[in-house]
C-alpha cells in the first residue's frame, strides 16, 4: 500500500461537469486512480465514508492575488489552485516554490506584474500591498520588453490593465488603445494568453477590440448594453466576474456574513477577517447590481463566465483568500447560474480555459485534488462551505492544525 491509498465510498460526485449518485473513488499516491459504482479494493486500503456527502474537485480561483501567505489560507477553504492576475517575481517564486514542494498549500498560476502606466491602476497601492514601484508601459516602445520581461520572470499569461478610474469617481491615466493591441500582439506571438482588467464599459469595448482572450473584471459603471453584451459574446472572450469585490468597490458589503459564519470559525486570521469585513464606496456610478445584470446577461448569451475573486493579502476589502469563493459563488447564482453551473465555473471550465489538463475534474489518471463537502452544493450552493475534508494531490490537509497554528 501506498502512503496514499484510500476509498472515497458512495459519495455524490460532481465531477467537474456532472452530477452521479453514489459512486466510489480511489486514489493512489497523488492519482485518481478509479471512479465507479464499483471498485475492487484490497482488504489494507482505507475506506472513507462519504455516505450523504458530495465529492467534487478542488476550487480553481480564477482571479486572486498570491502574496503569502495567500496559498495556505485559501487551501483551507477547498480552494487547490489560484490564478494569480498580479504580483512580483519574488513573491511568485517564493509561492511557486511552496506549491511544488507541500501538498498544505493551494497551486499557483501568475501574470507576474500586469501592464500598466505610471499613475494608473494599482498605483495607489504602491506602498502598502507593492512595496516599491512596479514596472510601466510608457508607449509602444516599451511592449517588447515588457512581455519578454515577464516571461522571462515565469509568467503564464499576461495581464494588461485598462482603467482610467472613472468607473469609481477618481480619473486616472491608463494605457492607449495601440499599445493595449500591441501588448496583446506581443503575449500572442509568445503563445501566452493576454487578459485585461476592466470596470468600465470603456475599457471592455477597448479590450475586446484589441483581442484579448478574458477579462478578468466585470464592468460596473452602468447597466450592460445589447452592444456590449454582443461584442463579448461575438469576440469568444472568458469572463471573470469577481462580484464579490466589485460588491466592495461599490459600497455593497458581501463579506460581513461570511466572516460571522460559524463554519470558518478559528479559520480566518484577525487581520483576514477585518479585511473581510470592510467595505470601500469609492465614489462614481458604479453598482454591482450593474455587474449582476451584466453576468445574467452574459451567461444567458453563452459566454464563459469562471468564479473568482480578485483576494489579495490585506489590499482588496471585502475578500480574503480561500472563503471568498464560496460568497463568489453565491452571488453567480444570483446572477441567475445554476449550482451545478456556479461549480462548473470553478472546476472544470477554469481548467479547461487555462489549459490545466490534469484538474479541475474527477476521473481516472487526474490529479487528486479534492473536496468533500458535508451537504449537496448541486442543490444549495450555499453548503460549499460546510467542509469536510480537502485533498490536494492525494495528501489530506490537516485543517485542525491550520486552526491551532491561526489561535496560536
Amino acid at each position: 500500500m501506498t502512503s496514499n491509498d484510500f476509498v472515497i465510498r458512495g459519495a455524490r460526485v460532481f465531477d467537474g461537469e456532472h452530477v452521479h449518485d453514489n459512486l466510489h473513488v480511489r486514489v493512489i499516491g497523488t492519482t485518481i486512480a478509479d471512479v465507479g459504482p464499483s471498485i475492487e479494493v484490497p482488504d489494507d486500503v482505507e475506506i472513507i465514508d462519504a455516505s450523504g456527502k458530495t465529492l467534487m474537485p478542488g476550487i480553481i480561483d480564477s482571479h486572486a492575488h498570491a502574496k503569502p501567505p495567500a496559498i495556505e489560507a485559501a487551501i483551507v477553504f477547498g480552494v487547490t489552485t489560484e490564478m494569480d492576475m498580479g504580483s512580483v517575481p519574488s513573491w511568485m517564486h517564493e509561492v511557486r516554490e511552496q506549491a511544488r514542494t507541500r501538498n498544505d498549500v493551494a497551486d499557483v498560476r501568475s501574470s507576474s506584474f500586469g501592464a500598466t502606466v505610471l499613475g494608473g491602476h494599482p498605483s495607489m497601492l504602491i506602498g502598502s500591498y507593492f512595496e516599491e514601484q512596479f514596472p510601466v508601459v510608457s508607449g509602444i516602445d516599451d511592449v517588447e520588453s515588457f512581455v519578454e520581461d515577464r516571461i522571462s520572470e515565469g509568467a503564464d499569461y499576461i495581464k494588461i490593465l485598462i482603467d482610467n478610474g472613472t468607473a469609481m469617481g477618481h480619473p486616472s491615466p491608463t494605457l492607449t488603445p495601440d499599445v493595449v493591441k500591441a501588448l496583446v500582439d506581443q503575449a500572442h506571438r509568445h503563445q501566452k494568453m493576454a487578459v485585461a482588467h476592466v470596470t468600465a464599459v470603456e475599457g471592455a469595448h477597448q479590450a475586446i477590440d484589441a483581442g484579448v482572450d478574458g477579462l478578468v473584471h466585470l464592468f460596473m459603471d452602468q447597466p450592460p448594453t445589447p452592444e456590449i453584451v454582443r461584442a463579448i459574446k461575438d469576440s469568444g472572450v472568458f469572463v471573470v466576474p469577481t462580484l464579490v469585490t466589485l460588491g466592495s468597490l461599490a459600497g455593497e458589503h458581501t463579506g460581513e456574513t461570511l466572516a460571522a459564519d460559524p463554519r470558518a470559525e478559528g479559520l480566518l486570521p484577525a487581520e483576514w477577517r477585518e479585511n473581510l469585513q470592510a467595505c470601500w464606496h469609492l465614489g462614481g456610478p458604479s453598482r454591482l447590481d450593474y455587474s449582476i445584470e451584466a453576468a445574467r446577461q452574459l451567461h444567458a448569451a453563452g459566454v464563459p463566465l469562471l468564479m473568482g475573486t480578485d483576494a489579495a493579502s490585506i489590499g482588496v476589502v471585502g475578500t480574503a483568500h480561500g472563503i471568498s469563493v464560496h460568497a463568489e459563488m453565491k452571488l453567480l447564482v444570483r446572477a441567475g447560474l445554476t449550482p451545478v453551473e456556479a461549480l462548473h465555473s470553478a472546476t472544470a471550465l477554469p481548467a479547461r480555459i487555462y489549459g490545466l489538463t490534469d484538474r479541475g475534474r474527477i476521473g481516472p489518471a487526474l490529479q487528486a485534488d479534492l473536496l468533500l463537502i458535508d451537504g449537496d452544493p448541486t442543490v444549495d450552493i450555499d453548503d460549499t462551505l460546510s467542509i469536510d475534508s480537502v485533498w490536494r494531490r492525494g495528501e489530506k490537509l490537516n485543517r485542525d492544525r491550520y486552526r491551532t497554528t491561526i489561535s496560536a
